[in-house]
């Protein structure tokens, strides 16, 4: 059967729709001991996803549905990211909300659909398919934070974040809404047209406000207050699934919006996000450095990491290399945060979160490898060679000597190494401290599949930093 070109740029969409749709309706039948066929059916469909956008790749950049929605290397590479990333942290979680006794089912079907308005975003080529993956992308967060009922932290959380993604969700509509009224399109090569021919200062500020949208779902300063109580509030696995996938779609619908469909108002946004991302580096660096629980560490981590991902953002106009180095950055990044969340999500057992960094000390005693992994992991994200961290760091540099803000890579270069400090406590404590004596003689017991999970992830820390060139060029067709 030959399909119609709508149908085959859509058809890992329509694909995850189908078996979300059949996963629900197997499990509402299921006994409970067969529940567990939930997250196998999960993991089947995310696999096949990937598998049918694999055929996508090289196809020649094409748009559907009436101009709404685009094939193209940026959308590919992006979905298969998202389905890589959402696979790892599906397969984390489970053992945590089995443990726990969680929604299991209601768990894994939620993350499916916001799966699947991820991967409708970076495909989206309007106002309104931005704004349909972008809902349908959020609304199933909000309820997975709020998903581990006994914990009120959880609760907190989920109220934050929905109150601030809905008012993120606003501006960034009345962004759209203001780019419509200005431009009478909601199609974004339209919009790039008629942008390039004229713009007033009513589309300087509708840039404002979808910009506003956008960093807040990166998570980025001044629109960064949610982050640290919803990394620590949610359940850990929760976490590692709103700290990996979501991040590669928020950066694909901004280099649409900015790049694609703005690209004449740059002058405006690099100004915005040069501060932002000074902004970002600054707090998220030295806020992490005071935290005693390392999720809310993390979590100020990430915004620091956000902002080194602006940095190749607002370089790319600039730069031959800018937008393939952020691109490189936020995909490097979301791999070793997922890896370090997944070691915490293993820790914590027994309904003990293990978020503290004491419950860190001694580590490298009790399980050897654990810590090695992790170590990969922290020096990766601290930009130590030859981990990937590293090169990723050093990519946003030559782009931003590139385009000539050599002063921008000096401050970018300065607040990494201000960063690399409580990295290095982690390190610490797990190789240099004895551990609890409560604890001393319990062992980590970690099943095969996880280990296997867990020492894949750290090790592909490492050996794409010693042969980083092809995990480069695949970045770079992306935004090519």
């Amino acid at each position: 059967m030959i399909l119609a070109p709508s149908q085959f740029a859509a058809l890992p969409e329509v694909t995850l729709l189908i078996m979300a749709c059949v996963i629900l309706m197997t499990d509402a039948f299921l006994p409970p001991r067969f529940r567990a066929l939930t997250f196998v059916l999960v993991e089947c469909a995310l696999a096949l996803a990937f598998v049918l956008t694999l055929f996508q790749f090289g196809a020649p950049s094409s748009t559907s549905f009436s101009g709404h929605y685009i094939l193209d290397d940026l959308a590919v590479i992006s979905k298969l990211f998202v389905y890589l990333f959402a696979v790892f942290a599906f397969a984390y979680a489970r053992e945590y909300i089995e443990a726990r006794k969680m929604p299991t089912s209601e768990y894994y079907l939620l993350g499916l659909f916001s799966v699947l308005g991820m991967s409708i975003m970076v495909s989206a080529y309007s106002f309104l398919t931005i704004y349909l993956g972008l809902e349908l992308l959020s609304l199933p967060l909000y309820a997975m934070v709020a998903m581990n009922k006994e914990s009120s932290y959880s609760t907190e959380a989920a109220m934050k974040y929905f109150v601030l993604g809905a008012l993120a969700s606003g501006m960034l509509l009345y962004g759209l809404s203001l780019l419509y009224g200005t431009t009478g399109s909601i199609q974004l090569d339209t919009v790039e047209q008629v942008l390039k021919s004229h713009h007033d200062m009513v589309t300087v500020v509708a840039l404002i406000f979808v910009m506003g949208g956008l960093i807040f779902k990166f998570g980025a300063v001044p629109f960064h207050m949610w982050v640290p109580d919803v990394y620590q509030g949610a359940a850990t696995p929760t976490t590692l699934f709103i700290a990996s996938a979501p991040k590669v779609a928020a950066f694909a619908i901004t280099i649409r919006l900015l790049a694609q469909a703005m690209p004449s108002l740059h002058e405006y946004w690099v100004q915005i996000l040069i501060v932002i991302s000074v902004l970002s580096m600054l707090f998220g660096n030295l806020l992490a450095i005071a935290q005693t629980n390392i999720k809310r560490m993390l979590a100020y981590s990430s915004i620091a990491h956000i902002g080194y991902t602006l940095l190749g953002i607002l370089a790319g106009p600039h730069s031959s290399q800018g937008y393939s180095a952020a691109m490189f950055y936020i995909a490097t990044y979301v791999l070793v945060a997922a890896g370090a969340f997944a070691i915490i999500t293993i820790m914590s057992r027994n309904g003990v979160e293990m978020d503290h960094l004491d419950d860190y000390r001694g580590l490298n005693a009790r399980n050897p490898w654990l810590a090695f992994m992790m170590l990969l992991l922290l020096f990766s994200m601290a930009g130590v060679p030859p981990m990937v961290g590293f090169f990723a760091k050093l990519g946003l540099l030559e782009a931003l000597v590139e385009a000539k803000l050599v002063w921008l890579a000096v401050f970018a270069l300065l607040f990494a190494l201000i960063g690399v400090y409580y990295y290095l406590r982690v390190v610490m404590l797990m190789y240099f401290e004895e551990p609890d004596p409560a604890v001393a003689d319990v062992p980590i017991t970690v099943s095969s599949d996880m280990m296997a999970a867990i020492s894949l992830n750290g090790v592909a820390a490492l050996l794409l930093g010693l042969l980083p060139s092809f995990f480069i060029d695949i970045c770079r067709i992306s935004v090519g």
